[in-house]
């Protein structure tokens, strides 16, 4: 939230309480002891107070406290009188000194808390005066609703939310209901938040201002960007042509509305007008990011991230960490700002070097970029982890550091547990544990994880997610068409969100690829590259789709690859240009490109391979210092004994290519990609019973991996019953062409066997699992 739009949502919430605080001496004679004591001239004072005199009682007042300077009465009524006249900075300075005097005045308290709400660099002191009233009275609800508003402006929502439970059961104002509806929405309980705006609105109360905004964003996420579209629509009428810290905010959140219902060019003619503003570029960042998620035009991506670095380089002093671990989130999750975001925690965490999520997301990043082991990972985390805080809201704080990236390594399944254990409020949790127990291949705990995640409010609002990785379970488990037809059912929902629409489509081309359909699955790319037309990264991913079906040639895949480096920043490295670089021969003239991609995702197989490919064909002694390296950085990186295995197969090594292989079946039994690799092995060593039991494993664990059926059928023909296996090839041609056409791999299998020519070195495996 921006500074100009958190000062005007305080101030709209903060001001009924205001109004409660300073009713002048009605109340000072319900907190003074007995009146009679209090000096005559200050007295007067109050009295001329409540004649609306407020300046000449400052000028009493003021003297009054000159004349008498430990008398809380004369500075309290300094105080107040100042605050009538809109002297806040005078005000908030006068109540401290009456907690000097009176450190447990709970007027002097209360109102330091509520004047915290004016300005940013109070909250802390208004938090802590607050604190300190609830320690003498916990049963203050009047102070600890205006506790959870200071912990709501400054995003602390786990903080805010504990505060506002027990507010919201001790008969609320409306105007507390009303603080706790934008503050549940805006921590992401959009259901709740939708309630407590219903039950605000029953009071006879309006939503306007900036809980109108709060409240579109509660639509827009339950399902009714329409509706939020036109409450906004309407708030902004009634504000004209002002532009402060409300209508920038309410601007900006009609804006992702009109993205979400399809009216794009509507969204960047409101965004229009917060352009080159400084007030503007966090929540214009933002924006642009929910443009991107809704249009999936990856120029609204570029814009944001150019913003988030002017506010990191031009704003240093200023930068808070709240608002630094926010830009640092958002670099994350994009591979080629990965480094720039481990800069940016660095830094958060030398700030605070107590803060523990900061621990665990610097962790967690090294991780990722390859500078750090598992087992660091894992001795880090549980470092930052012992003890776990008492605290829920550090530890959702945590929770949410720990699934920050989405993919999980195995090493965090205790962790993610625990937290899970410990009734920590964050869904993701058993998300990120369903998706490792898939990696583990134990499909039966992965469903069971993703079925307490589906049964939350998020996993019922981010249905697809479920779908995708039960897609994922039903392919690794050779159910194929299990898996397409949930891509289909996702694609048929149309969901809101492109890159959801997207990946599905990408899933399900994947799918098609693998079952020989190639030419269906081309033009589902030609559907993804339709829905995104301004992405130059689809067309990379076609290319690396058909270049590896055979249907374009090693040049023709070659000129797209230099399209895109001659017309993208060599610091963007989607997944895309990783897939088609991996996919074609190794280059030397490509080397600064590997050194590249590697920096931006060190364990990616395909690429390493092409790297090691180059080092083998200079000094191939070096090739395997380097494999060896990469193995000794981290024993328990299963792709690097992928990478081992497929360089000692290429140099005929075929002993150490099966150790490589036998190496990772030794720690992962059902690794399917292993088991084909070795089965290739065993079929290059003319060891063909072998190779054909260890074919049948894979189709054992995937009924339809079509490398196993494939090879088996080349074994076939091998051991000299060539008819059997053109036989086995026609009636696989057969089924290809009841679901998508020829397949053109099979065709070139039949060739081969009918000449009489069988390559016999297996096939290499599926990378891009690893």
């Amino acid at each position: 939230m921006q500074t100009g739009q958190r000062r005007t949502w305080q101030r709209r919430l903060s001001s009924v309480l205001a109004l409660g605080l300073f009713t002048g001496s009605l109340m000072l004679s319900l907190a003074l002891p007995v009146r009679s004591q209090v000096p005559i001239d200050v007295r007067e004072a109050y009295t001329l107070m409540d004649q609306g005199l407020v300046n000449q009682a400052i000028t009493i007042f003021e003297n009054a406290v000159q004349r008498y300077p430990q008398s809380v009465e004369a500075r309290l009524g300094l105080a107040i009188a100042y605050r009538r006249a809109g002297r806040d900075a005078d005000a908030f300075a006068t109540y401290e000194r009456v907690l000097e005097i009176d450190p447990s005045n709970r007027l002097a308290l209360l109102s330091l808390g509520t004047l915290a709400g004016f300005r940013i660099d109070w909250q802390d002191r208004g938090i802590e005066a607050l604190t300190t009233l609830l320690e003498l009275d916990p049963n203050d609800t009047q102070a600890r609703a205006q506790r959870a508003l200071l912990y709501g402006y400054q995003g602390q929502f786990g903080r805010a939310i504990a505060d506002y439970e027990i507010a919201l059961q001790a008969n609320p104002t409306p105007e507390v209901v009303l603080g706790a509806a934008q503050v549940y929405a805006y921590s992401g309980d959009y259901e709740l938040a939708i309630a407590l705006f219903n039950r605000y609105r029953g009071t006879g109360g309006e939503i306007r201002g900036s809980a109108a905004t709060a409240y579109a964003v509660a639509l827009r996420e339950t399902g009714n960007p329409d509706q939020a579209a036109q409450l906004l629509q309407a708030e902004l009428q009634r504000y004209g042509n002002v532009l402060d810290g409300t209508t920038i905010r309410m601007r900006a959140e009609l804006a992702i509305n009109y993205a979400a219902i399809g009216q794009v060019s509507q969204a960047e003619s409101v965004l229009a007008r917060l352009q080159g503003r400084r007030d503007s570029r966090m929540i214009l960042s933002r924006s642009y990011l929910a443009l991107a998620r809704y249009t999936g035009n990856p120029v609204y991506v570029n814009e944001a991230i150019a913003l988030y670095e002017e506010v990191l380089t031009q704003e240093p002093v200023y930068l808070t960490v709240g608002i630094g671990r926010e830009i640092a989130d958002v670099l994350t999750g994009f591979p080629q700002y990965r480094t720039y975001a481990l800069e940016v925690y660095r830094q958060l965490a030398e700030q605070q070097p107590n803060d523990r999520s900061l621990q665990i997301q610097q962790a967690s990043l090294e991780r990722e970029l390859g500078q750090i082991s598992s087992a660091e990972l894992g001795q880090r985390v549980a470092t930052a982890l012992q003890p776990l805080p008492s605290d829920p809201y550090q530890q959702r704080i945590i929770a949410q550091s720990l699934t920050r990236l989405d993919s999980p390594d195995p090493v965090l399944l205790p962790y993610y547990q625990t937290l899970l254990n410990a009734g920590v409020n964050e869904p993701l949790l058993s998300y990120r544990i369903a998706q490792i127990y898939v990696q583990q291949n134990d499909f039966a705990t992965a469903r069971s994880a993703l079925s307490q995640y589906a049964a939350t409010p998020m996993g019922q609002r981010e249905s697809y997610a479920s779908e995708i990785l039960l897609a994922e379970i039903d392919r690794r488990e050779g159910n194929l068409e299990g898996a397409a037809q949930r891509y289909e059912r996702v694609i048929a929902s149309n969901p809101p969100d492109s890159g959801v629409l997207s990946g599905a489509f990408q899933g399900l081309a994947g799918i098609r690829q693998t079952q020989g359909r190639l030419p269906e699955a081309i033009a589902l790319y030609d559907q993804i590259i339709q829905l995104n037309p301004q992405d130059p990264t689809k067309p990379l991913g076609r290319a690396s789709l058909a270049y590896q079906g055979g249907l374009i040639s090693e040049a023709e895949a070659e000129t797209v690859l230099n399209t895109w480096l001659s017309t993208q920043p060599p610091t963007y490295t989607p997944p895309e240009l990783y897939s088609l670089v991996g996919a074609l021969p190794a280059n030397p003239q490509r080397q600064p490109l590997y050194a590249t991609l590697l920096q931006n995702d060190p364990n990616n197989i395909p690429i390493q391979l092409r790297q090691v490919e180059l080092i083998a064909a200079r000094d191939p002694n070096a090739a395997e210092a380097y494999v060896n390296e990469l193995i000794a950085r981290d024993p328990n990186n299963l792709g690097a004994y992928f990478v081992q295995g497929q360089l000692a197969q290429n140099a005929g090594n075929l002993r150490r290519a099966d150790r490589a292989y036998s190496t990772i079946l030794n720690q992962d039994p059902n690794n399917v990609d292993a088991l084909a690799a070795l089965g290739g092995v065993r079929f290059q060593q003319r060891r063909f019973t072998s190779a054909s039991r260890i074919y049948n494993e894979v189709l054992e664990l995937e009924p339809n991996n079509r490398v196993a059926q494939r090879a088996l059928i080349d074994l076939t023909a091998v051991q000299g019953n060539r008819l059997t296996a053109l036989r086995q090839l026609e009636q696989m041609q057969l089924q290809a062409s009841a679901t998508g056409g020829v397949d053109a791999e099979l065709l070139q299998q039949q060739r081969r066997i009918e000449e009489g020519f069988l390559q016999q070195r297996g096939f290499q495996p599926p990378w891009e699992r690893y």
